[in-house]
């Protein structure tokens, strides 16, 4: 009897040809590559490649190929390393500060069983944290304790929450902050339960607002450090060290949040506050960010008198707020290591970063310009960092930032700047690859699209 034309498209269909599931999940090479990724996952490659076999993106005999490619070049996360060429330090949307050699260590070290809250030589419960508390308190002397949050938001939540209830939290009117993504401050400590009083104007702010707000009410007084933006011209503000006395008088907390997370002076910001001379002006605790300034890993960071850092640590908030055993470890390594990148690149030396630039153009071309970097969302509004950048064709950026590496750079005046101030010197070597194969993938004419 002759084939049915459904008989003899059955066996000329290419899709028939594609391998079943089964097989290509028993096959051994497939075993062997899918030992660090769950079951799940592998199912879901092999049917993207069966996927794109059926619409003729791929021949049924490259279905294997491709499942071996993917299940090779996956990584174990989704987040993929990138070379900051932007000449902005804290990077918010970049993972703000990369973390030290010694800070990455610590990380892989207390990535198994720790004695994070186990005194090993009793054998009874210990101090969560004591290491990171400990090198809190040495780098920080003016601090009587120590405690270490997730985040800095979180620690500003745990200081109104513990101290303030739902009585009156004062602030000024002028340190009514919004910080990324459209989260304000004002509505996280209204979160709480507390009462915002305002004092104050937006520009101008007298010892008086302070001290005729002050009274039964008040559960805390709140100073916002403006790490993110400036307001100049006709302005005023009250000192830590003149609010301290009133505060102390009144039997209302003094905290001050200055989220840039600078423990002491530095030259290159000198107008940026620091957590030291906040205590030491009489602040109650002082908030900071951990992966800021200091350049450690996310944390909150809340550091002050005794007493009230032991208030705190007993609200039931602070369980729920608690940073983990591997923001610990590197926060701990990050003040006991070597001076972290973002200082680093913060002191960089402009003439240094000429050199490196120009030996960049000599590989590249392109032209050298004078550059300002930026401290980011991390402190220092709007305090250029003199520097250098290598100007190059502006249609790189697109190519560069979905290559590998991934390399994120600033398109500006119809170039695309690339900034040496946060990319380590090793790595300049991996970005002159980076660029190389940006120009060859744009010089490659357009593959055809099998899919139609």
């Amino acid at each position: 009897m002759p084939e049915t034309p459904e008989q003899r498209e059955g066996t000329t269909d290419p899709r028939r040809r594609i391998p079943r599931t089964d097989l290509l999940l028993a096959h051994p090479q497939v075993e062997r590559a899918s030992k660090a990724m769950s079951e799940r996952v592998v199912r879901e490659i092999v049917r993207a490649a069966q996927a794109r076999a059926r619409t003729g993106a791929i021949d049924p005999e490259q279905v294997l190929d491709e499942i071996l490619a993917a299940i090779g070049g996956r990584p174990a996360a989704s987040l993929r390393p990138v070379l900051n060429a932007t000449g902005v330090i804290v990077h918010t949307n970049l993972g703000r500060a990369p973390l030290s050699q010694a800070a990455r260590r610590a990380l892989q070290d207390a990535a198994g069983y720790t004695d994070v809250e186990f005194d090993l030589g009793t054998g009874a419960r210990g101090r969560r944290g004591a290491g990171a508390r400990a090198a809190l308190l040495a780098a920080c002397p003016e601090a009587e304790d120590a405690l270490v949050v997730t985040n800095g938001a979180a620690a500003l939540v745990l200081a109104t929450t513990a101290l303030a209830g739902t009585a009156e939290v004062l602030i000024s009117r002028g340190e009514l902050i919004e910080i990324g993504a459209g989260f304000r401050l004002p509505d996280l400590i209204a979160s709480t339960g507390a009462r915002i009083r305002e004092v104050g104007t937006t520009n101008r702010t007298h010892l008086r607002d302070y001290t005729d707000a002050l009274g039964p009410d008040t559960g805390c007084v709140l100073r916002i450090h403006t790490s993110n933006y400036r307001i100049v011209g006709f302005t005023s503000d009250v000192g830590v060290d003149e609010l301290a006395g009133p505060c102390r008088t009144a039997g209302a907390p003094l905290v001050v949040d200055l989220g840039s997370g600078l423990l002491g002076p530095e030259t290159r910001l000198p107008d940026e506050p620091d957590i030291a001379a906040a205590l030491r002006d009489g602040a109650d605790v002082v908030l900071a960010s951990g992966d800021k300034l200091l350049g450690g890993p996310q944390a909150g960071i809340l550091l002050g008198r005794a007493d009230v850092i032991a208030r705190l640590a007993r609200h039931p908030l602070a369980r729920a707020v608690r940073a983990d055993k591997l923001a610990l470890a590197a926060l701990e390594a990050t003040l006991t290591g070597p001076t972290p990148p973002v200082l680093e690149s913060l002191r960089l030396d402009p003439d240094e970063l000429r050199e490196r630039t120009a030996q960049l153009a000599a590989c590249l071309g392109g032209r050298l310009i004078e550059h300002e970097g930026r401290v980011g969302g991390g402190g220092g509004a709007e305090v250029p960092l003199p520097g250098w950048a290598l100007a190059l064709e502006a249609e790189l950026a697109d190519p560069l930032r979905t290559g590998e590496p991934a390399v994120v750079a600033t398109v500006r005046d119809g170039a695309c700047l690339l900034d040496l101030r946060c990319i380590p010197p090793a790595d300049d070597g991996r970005l002159i690859a980076a660029v190389e194969s940006a120009r060859a993938a744009l010089a490659a004419p357009a593959s055809p699209d099998l899919s139609r």
